[in-house]
């Protein structure tokens, strides 16, 4: 990603479908009896990947202008293509989905993005407490459920999005009824359990700590189900228009999923004026040093720590981050340094001080939130700054380009060499 730094951004931007809900719902229309459609649906890397994944069951997709439609009528069992898998780590929610489906799997341990420990242990104890025998081998997990998968209580140690999805995935067609305490809250897990319930699925409590699910016997989908939008794309660009903004009106917004964030904005001194379903982020005057501290949903998500770095080094004074959920999050901050940001890591806190000239250099972005975290800080640099492994950001951001030279930014993405 090449970015000419220092224009003032202008105008509107429109907010695609969550990331984290689309990369979950892919998987889970492997569960219906009838084709599937979704809308909304966010043009990234991903679901490319995830189609791909599809296509190896004989699942035939299609995708145009954000509607995605599924046809897994026609679905085999077949080897998951190894290289969509790795390049993809929510790959794992064929996992859940094909337990649910046909009662085993046999899927290889997924990449995706490097950013610390993230064990799969609590999927692997729901699909056990559930009546599945697995076992796992040189990355790749076998899972099988012979009589079939029956109701259970399944309390999670930690509160994980992953293992409650694919929990939810595994259950919603298995006998019985069961409930998963200690459940992850997020509302990427609400739009996965909407769009199982609209297809019959009998889901209760998404949202709460306590998820309870009565196995039902087919799903069908009726009507298109719209993806929500994309709480961690909203927040990159309040952080952007507050950065580097002359007058951004974000579209397609819901409010209540960003409060944690929106509040910490404003506690910097930045006047956003929240409707419905847009922000507004008018130029900025002086701002206030902050502390974030990153928490499981409604707290502060670990994703915007990154992409609000930027802002937190224009507030007068020394801003402080704790991520409590991937405190090794830090490789941005050699990154960040080099652009000419006076950031650095220690005892589990990043700090940063006020910084006032940045200038373009060659960075690389190891994974999609630090990439975000670079491509405010070049925009808001003087020069040109070159992001290495850019491929990363596309594999989050719907249409990051487009989207951005509309408001007047200077980005282009060419091929490394």
């Amino acid at each position: 990603m090449i970015i000419k730094g220092g224009n003032r951004l202008a105008g509107e931007v429109t907010i695609g479908g969550a990331k984290n809900s689309t990369v979950a719902l892919i998987p889970a229309a492997i569960l219906a009896d009838t084709p599937v459609q979704f809308d909304t649906v966010p043009d990234i890397l991903d679901v490319h990947n995830l189609m791909i994944i599809l296509e190896s069951m004989n699942v035939k997709s299609t995708f145009t202008h954000g509607v995605l439609d599924i046809d897994p009528t026609q679905i085999v069992e077949a080897e998951l293509p190894s290289q969509a898998i790795k390049s993809l780590r929510a790959s794992y929610y064929f996992m859940g989905a094909l337990l649910g489906r046909f009662h085993r799997a046999v899927v290889t341990f997924p990449g995706g993005d490097n950013i610390g420990p993230r064990p799969i242990d609590q999927h692997i104890k729901a699909f056990r407490a559930l009546g599945a025998t697995v076992t796992e081998e040189n990355g790749t997990v076998h899972m099988n459920a012979p009589e079939g998968l029956h109701g259970a209580r399944i309390f999670m140690d930690m509160v994980s999005v992953g293992g409650t999805i694919n929990a939810i995935l595994a259950a919603v067609r298995a006998e019985g009824v069961t409930t998963i305490e200690n459940a992850a809250r997020e509302p990427e897990i609400v739009d996965l359990a909407t769009f199982l319930n609209n297809m019959g699925a009998k889901i209760r409590g998404a949202g709460t700590d306590v998820i309870r699910i009565t196995g039902v016997q087919t799903l069908q989908s009726m009507n298109t189900h719209t993806i929500i939008p994309d709480r961690i794309e909203t927040g990159t660009y309040l952080s952007l228009a507050a950065a580097m903004g002359d007058g951004v009106m974000i579209n397609n917004v819901i409010p209540e999923h960003m409060e944690a964030f929106t509040s910490k904005m404003m506690d910097m001194g930045v006047d956003l004026q929240i409707g419905v379903d847009r922000i507004y982020v008018p130029a900025i005057g002086q701002l206030q040093p902050t502390i974030v501290k990153t928490m499981p949903y409604p707290g502060f998500a670990t994703d915007l720590q990154q992409p609000l770095t930027p802002l937190m080094a224009l507030a007068n004074g020394q801003s402080k981050v704790v991520d409590t959920i991937y405190p090794k999050r830090v490789k941005h901050i050699p990154e960040l340094q080099k652009l000419g940001m006076q950031i650095e890591a220690g005892d589990g806190e990043i700090l940063i001080n006020h910084s006032a000239n940045f200038t373009g250099a060659e960075v690389q972005a190891s994974e999609i939130r630090a990439g975000a975290s670079l491509m405010i800080t070049g925009l808001m640099a003087d020069g040109t700054t070159i992001i290495h492994n850019a491929d990363h950001i596309l594999r989050g951001y719907d249409r990051i380009v487009w989207k951005l030279n509309r408001l007047n930014a200077n980005v282009a993405i060419e091929e490394d060499d």
